[in-house]
């Protein structure tokens, strides 16, 4: 065989590295509810819920403003053993891919929200809908070292996409219960696959499926000693891509935190989460086996209570430092919190929204 026919196998061999290079690079926009999950991406965004998450509100309505960004790289190697054909040529390639990947994400939460006067089960129900809308960058560049047959490669690349516009539309109910310095949460919540989406783009804004995620949440609060606790921990299901013929497996997430209030006012504190993957990947699309994903993060938090007129405001910024990933880019994140919610009856008691 000549040196032309040898290097037959290229363009096999390309076709892999694009596909290796897509499989990571799908992780670049490590935002929940603002990426695809064929890189270990979640619909849920571990962060999401707060201080105060399963506290009781105030009933009315309400509107919250979550600014998001994200920061997240990522590097390192996948080993890639698949049967390919090429015409009337069938080849055993096998390579490493050595990939660098740098993502950012800007994004504004805006989540108008309804709190009944009449209980539901003896609880407190709630109905909200998550309006997400930003911009999502991601680059990745990338060698793919390998053998096609007994022909060794080296194929290199690089690409940047940034995409901007509205996410999917995430609904979601919940109620709640107090018993004196304990409170209970239940949720249900899912995406809408409306938002801007392209299965040839690096970075997205839409999932490109839907998702249905449950769960529960419990809040200790003592007004006396200012002392918060929280922890909510849910499930993601999701549903097939069709345009990639790829489904995500079952994510769990859990999201904490806890503070102290300085005054009636002020409060900080710590925030983390901890989510992973439980179930494989699957669908004819997926060419990386089961690509459990996993991450953790943790960081600081401040929050302010103040009046406005007859109504109450919030503000309150944490951030995360995110590690022990796998199958995920990481990176750190912040979010700005701005809500307005009616006004507390008893000043003693903060009353919030979740942030």
């Amino acid at each position: 065989m000549g040196m032309n026919e040898k290097f037959a196998y290229g363009p096999t061999a390309r076709r892999l590295a694009v596909a290796a290079l897509l499989g990571i690079a799908a992780s670049a926009a490590a935002v929940g509810i603002a990426a695809a999950d064929e890189g270990g991406v979640s619909f849920w965004t571990p962060g999401f819920f707060g201080s105060l998450a399963a506290a009781p509100q105030q009933p009315g309505f309400s509107l919250t403003e979550m600014y998001y960004h994200t920061s997240p790289s990522a590097t390192g190697d996948l080993a890639i053993a698949r049967q390919v054909a090429r015409g009337n040529l069938t080849a055993n390639a096998v390579g490493s891919l050595s990939a660098s990947l740098d993502a950012s994400a800007d994004m504004v939460f805006s989540i108008p929200a309804y709190v009944f006067p009449q209980t539901v089960l003896g609880g407190q129900a709630a109905v909200l809908l998550v309006v997400p809308a930003g911009v999502s960058r991601a680059s990745v560049s990338a060698t793919l070292n390998g053998m096609a047959g007994p022909v060794p490669f080296t194929l290199s690349g690089s690409r940047s996409d940034t995409t901007s516009g509205f996410s999917d539309l995430i609904p979601q109910a919940n109620l709640r219960w107090n018993a004196g310095v304990h409170n209970f949460m239940t949720y249900i919540t899912g995406d809408i696959p409306v938002g801007v989406y392209d299965s040839t783009q690096l970075a997205n804004l839409g999932i490109g499926h839907g998702a249905i995620d449950g769960g529960g949440g419990y809040t200790y609060f003592n007004p006396q000693t200012g002392l918060e606790l929280s922890g909510a921990l849910g499930f993601t299901y999701n549903f097939e891509n069709t345009a990639t013929h790829y489904q995500n497996g079952v994510d769990m997430h859990f999201d904490w935190a806890g503070s102290l209030f300085l005054t009636k006012q002020l409060h900080v504190g710590l925030v983390g989460y901890a989510y992973q993957q439980l179930t494989g990947d699957s669908g004819s699309g997926d060419l990386f086996g089961d690509f459990k994903s996993r991450v953790l993060g943790v960081g600081p938090q401040i929050g302010y209570i103040f009046p406005l007129g007859d109504r109450q405001g919030y503000l309150n910024l944490k951030a995360y430092r995110e590690f022990d990933a796998q199958h995920r880019a990481d990176g750190w994140n912040a979010w700005l919190t701005f809500s307005i919610s009616p006004g507390a009856p008893a000043p003693s008691r903060p009353m919030v929204a979740k942030n």
